[in-house]
């Protein structure tokens, strides 16, 4: 395949793995609100212009034409609200009272609740009375709302157990006690990488004889457990005698060589990179290896990953701030920024497309993205604001709780919580996720990220 369609394989590869992510997030609402009795009229992938729909039941199923998020609409969201806002209009086949929802109009936003609860309740009929979505219990609740976010993060879970079980977690690599490479002289530190002159003495590696594919048991008579233990043995050896046991073609052999002292940068993390110390110097570099694990692994790595998550979501706004300055030029953009769903699905198609990436390395690639992206989803709708899924679940915890210290209080139920009231930071929080999604979505258009540039 060429550049080019190996390129468009990505991202179309990205974005219908993204899709089927978000129908799948939706049906994880749909299901248990109809397992629960309510009823649910729309199930959609995408916003704007029907695409395509078709009746089954009582639902309406459909694609619409942004593929940018999806909805299920499930009757009774909002309860009809205060007494002087609804009116008796009837009684149902049961003789049960059936209410209309009247529109206020005292201030903005107590006339942008009303509207919305009218037009919620235009929708319902007598036969609704008893799906209602806010008569479910609190705890039903919590599950159909929960059930959404959940999904998403079920399904990062387990392509990362697929990929952390059989290839091993790119993130978590260990460094062995077995030689890697051999340097063939010694280089000053500031002059890495270049090739070996005359005037340049050979490695204490070299001339001890080691060889690529040794394990290295012990350093003058200590046994190894690990390179870092290795590591700080030579860098104290200075320039004296070393003894080193290796395994090599399943037999041990002892190699000796004295160590040289050369400027090398610290092994403290919290050191300056660019200084150096005079340390022992022998010449090898170790192999590496990824960690694997199954399933207690992947929740460890999951939870590691919930708290960098949670610590992103909290430098959101800022970090988008910073993306919408680099798309007027006033600074270049974070490396560690943001990217939506064309920035995903970029990166995806130049990955693909790089002749010198491995075909396994591109398809791990492609599953540790999607994963990603289905796990900030899930943990990005559990924030407890509407319209987040975390809002409506904050919103029945609450009803719960409230009920539940009510009745052992012996007072009267407090009732439904109403999270109608919740509207107008519902209107705030959904546009700043509007504004949000599109500098992104223009950032990754104008100053995009590439981990390949």
């Amino acid at each position: 395949m060429t550049a080019a369609l190996l390129y468009t394989l990505g991202v179309v590869v990205f974005v219908v793995a993204i899709l089927v992510s978000i129908a799948l997030h939706e049906l994880g609402h749909m299901v248990p609100a109809k397992a629960f009795g309510g009823k649910v009229t729309q199930y959609f992938v995408g916003f704007g212009p029907t695409v395509w729909s078709k009746q089954v039941g009582e639902t309406e199923y459909g694609v619409k034409a942004i593929p940018l998020g999806g909805y299920v609409k499930i009757v009774g969201m909002l309860p009809p609200g205060a007494d002087d806002l609804a009116e008796q209009a009837g009684v149902d086949p049961g003789g049960e009272p059936v209410y209309r929802v009247r529109k206020s109009n005292t201030g903005m936003f107590t006339q942008l609740v009303s509207d919305a609860r009218a037009a919620e309740w235009e929708t319902i009929g007598p036969e609704d009375a008893d799906r209602l979505f806010y008569k479910m219990r609190p705890w039903k609740k919590i599950v159909v709302m929960a059930a959404g976010p959940s999904v998403n993060i079920a399904i990062a879970f387990g392509i990362f157990a697929g990929v952390f079980a059989t290839y091993g977690n790119p993130e978590d690599v260990r460094t062995t006690t077995t030689v890697g490479a051999i340097s063939q002289c010694v280089v000053p530190y500031a002059e890495s990488g270049r090739e070996c002159t005359a005037e340049d003495p050979v490695t204490p590696a070299v001339a001890a004889g080691l060889q690529p594919g040794d394990e290295i048991v012990a350093f003058n008579g200590t046994r190894i457990g690990d390179w870092r233990q290795m590591q700080d043995l030579i860098r104290g050896n200075s320039d004296g005698e070393a003894q080193i046991v290796v395994e090599r073609d399943g037999r041990e052999l002892t190699l000796t060589t004295n160590t040289t002292v050369t400027a090398r940068p610290s092994n403290d993390e919290d050191a300056d990179p660019a200084a150096t110390t005079e340390v022992g110097f022998l010449g090898v570099t170790p192999t590496t290896e990824l960690e694997t694990g199954g399933p207690l692994y992947t929740i460890e790595q999951m939870g590691a990953m919930t708290v960098r998550t949670a610590e992103a979501l909290v430098q959101l706004p800022a970090k988008v701030f910073g993306v919408g300055k680099a798309i007027v030029g006033l600074q270049e953009r974070d490396p560690e920024s943001p990217v939506s769903i064309v920035g995903g699905g970029r990166i995806a198609g130049e990955t693909t497309a790089l002749e010198e990436f491995p075909v396994t390395e591109k398809v791990v690639f492609l599953l540790l993205l999607i994963a990603g992206f289905n796990f900030f989803i899930g943990m990005f709708n559990f924030i407890p604001l509407l319209p987040l899924d975390g809002g409506h679940i904050a919103g029945a915890a609450y009803e719960g709780v409230r009920r539940r210290l009510a009745r052992l209080r012996r007072r009267p139920d407090p009732g439904y919580v109403d999270v109608a009231r919740l509207l107008p930071v519902a209107y705030v929080v959904g546009s700043a996720i509007l504004v949000m999604g599109i500098v992104l979505i223009v950032g990754d258009l104008v100053v995009p990220l590439s981990p390949y540039s």
